[in-house]
């Protein structure tokens, strides 16, 4: 029997078999890619262009105005998704492509699934060297494209038409895989991409396809069930990894069975509503007093959907020498971290497995000292987020209005800065998995852009809740292009602009280390003679959003209910002090680097103190 065959462009035919890939999530079937953000340019426009235009119902288009903004927007899809669904970002060769990069290595930080679709030089070389073209005078195969390599779970170059057969299905085997998650990046040489090909049909059938739950070697359970049973003051430590497998329920029942105390990450922040009796608060560098109090006494950790990254361990200065670590993760290489009983599996599923099999009760007297930790955090974090008394403006402050007057399934978001420390530390969870603090790869910028990507996915199953993202002046700056986004694809999101006059956290970091403040906050610039404020109101209204500056706290109240009201973008900007009013609670040690020797006394002296504090540093492997 003869195969029917199709003839179709490398474009075409990648587009098509992409509108026939399927998942099912919650019963109801979707296509696994929701579509797309592109820029067009020579390099996409004139195939993948027309391709596209011919699928805009199946995959739709989203026209972005930056591309590094692009890939941010597809991270928060995917988040909000909970990587059970992918956008692709489109962009011409050269430049274009080239602003992906930073977005591919947020992607690949945060093991988020994105497909990056970029044009990329003739594969003839006939027009050579062609416009935006990056020559390497010694290796003509080595491109600007091959900069996405490092940054790339996988990579490759369509050189033939029939390669796209072998390279989707592996492309998109990445993007779902759990343990291997991350971005999958596409080169597509101009001409290829217009190049025919006979493609068999049957390479576009309809497929529906499934997340794979890794099942837990039962030998690793064994141990780990060894290893939590002996322990005297056991404690769960919550990551992302729980929310992307669906398994807060499972947590929450296993804390509850077993009454062990459990801290969160920041990526995992609303894996447990903040009324749980057993969540101790967030841990680490921008953690809570109370997680880090458990920390430094636990010794037995059961680490669950972390990487254990330096913010979550205080460069490992939060635990003891001793401790011992069971790390349940779907990944091999950050199961086995930093001496770890490892167990590689889905935490769903080694929870469960956990739960069948392990006969422990943790101590009332480590419980009650969880609990009366917790219950001092609380109070601080009361008095921290609460305004009036003549406090100046603060970042807790704009966290506590919004925590009182939100919906419980909005999603609350921020990344760079003082804020992802301070939402951390201050919000007070009220439905799991609807908080968003990107600080993988703390990107400036993916506050709006996120939020935007964030709204696109939420509002294809809460359309009537919102996207609140907070960001900071700094970040505003840096890329604020996607409100004009927001408004053109009617995605409203509600962006809270707190404005301490520059990078005020960093400027807190040198300070803090003994330097003088330089560079940093607009006023200790020297190359900028007379700073002056920006109207972030009237630039948000010209892109078409609804904006308004607010003088403090119980105006911003009032403005947020008008924010909350609104059918489309709001933006609101309250000037916060630079100085006074941080969250000065609940942090660990850092390694940030000091300088060992100095013509100022104040940075020797704050490097002596800053050393002093490494004896507590556990040394991994």
């Amino acid at each position: 029997m003869n195969t029917p065959y199709i003839s179709l462009t490398t474009a075409q035919a990648l587009i098509k078999w992409l509108s026939n890939q399927y998942i099912e999530i919650d019963g109801i079937e979707y296509t696994v890619c929701g579509g797309g953000f592109g820029i067009f340019g020579h390099g996409n426009v004139t195939c993948l262009g027309e391709a596209l235009n011919n699928k805009r119902e199946a995959l739709p288009l989203y026209r972005g105005q930056n591309e590094q903004s692009m890939g941010f927007a597809a991270a928060g899809y995917a988040k909000q998704w909970l990587r059970q669904r992918f956008m692709f970002c489109t962009a011409s060769a050269g430049p274009g492509t080239l602003n992906l990069v930073t977005a591919a290595a947020l992607a690949h930080a945060n093991r988020l699934p994105v497909l990056l679709l970029c044009g990329d030089t003739f594969l003839t070389r006939l027009p050579d060297p062609v416009l935006q073209q990056m020559e390497n005078f010694g290796d003509p195969t080595f491109g600007a494209n091959d900069a996405f390599k490092p940054v790339s779970r996988y990579w490759d170059r369509i050189t033939h038409p029939a390669q796209i057969i072998q390279s989707l299905p592996n492309a998109l085997a990445t993007l779902l895989d759990p343990a291997d998650c991350g971005p999958a990046f596409l080169g597509l040489p101009q001409d290829v991409q217009g190049w025919a090909y006979d493609y068999p049909e049957t390479f576009f059938e309809k497929k529906t396809h499934r997340i794979r739950r890794q099942i837990p070697d039962p030998e690793e359970i064994k141990d780990a069930i060894s290893l939590l049973e002996g322990a005297k003051r056991p404690l769960i430590i919550a990551g992302g990894g729980i929310q992307y497998s669906r398994a807060t329920a499972e947590l929450n029942t296993f804390i509850e069975k077993y009454q062990i105390p459990a801290v969160e990450t920041i990526a995992g922040r609303a894996n447990m509503r903040h009324d749980h009796p057993l969540n101790c608060g967030p841990i680490g560098v921008t953690g809570s007093n109370s997680g880090n109090a458990l920390a430094e006494k636990a010794d037995v950790i059961l680490a669950l959907g972390t990487r254990l990254q330096d913010f979550t361990t205080g460069s490992w200065t939060a635990f003891s020498h001793d401790a011992k670590f069971i790390s349940v993760n779907a990944g091999r290489f950050d199961a086995a971290k930093h001496r770890s009983l490892p167990v590689v599996g889905d935490a769903k599923f080694s929870l469960n497995a956990l739960n069948d099999a392990l006969f422990f009760q943790a101590k009332q007297s480590w419980i009650q000292f969880a609990q009366d930790e917790r219950a001092k955090w609380d109070a601080y974090v009361t008095d921290n987020t609460s305004h009036g008394h003549n406090k100046p403006n603060s970042y807790a402050q704009a966290i506590g209005v919004v925590n009182a007057h939100c919906d419980r399934r909005d999603r609350i978001l921020a990344a760079a800065g003082g804020l992802p420390a301070e939402v951390t530390a201050n919000w007070r969870t009220l439905e799991q998995g609807t908080v968003d603090v990107e600080f993988g790869f703390s990107c400036m910028g993916y506050e709006i852009a996120g939020a935007w990507g964030a709204r696109i996915a939420q509002s294809e199953r809460e359309p009537d809740k919102d996207t609140i993202s907070f960001c900071g002046d700094g970040s505003y700056l840096m890329l604020n292009s996607d409100i004009y986004s927001s408004v053109l694809s009617e995605k409203k999101i509600i962006v809270l602009v707190l404005d301490n006059g520059g990078f005020a956290v960093i400027n807190k970091l040198q300070n803090n280390t003994g330097n003088q403040s330089f560079n940093n906050l607009f006023v200790d610039c020297p190359t900028i003679p007379a700073p002056f404020a920006v109207d972030f109101a009237a630039h948000a209204r010209s892109m078409g959003a609804y904006a308004e500056k607010v003088a403090d706290p119980a105006a911003f109240t009032e403005a947020f209910q008008r924010a909350k009201a609104s059918p489309k973008s709001y933006v609101i900007v309250m000037d916060v002090d630079a100085y006074d009013g941080w969250t000065d609670e609940g942090h660990t040690w850092w390694e940030v680097g000091t300088p060992e020797i100095s013509d100022r006394e104040t940075v020797s002296s704050a490097h002596q103190d800053f050393e002093a504090e490494r004896i507590k540093q556990r040394r991994g492997v």
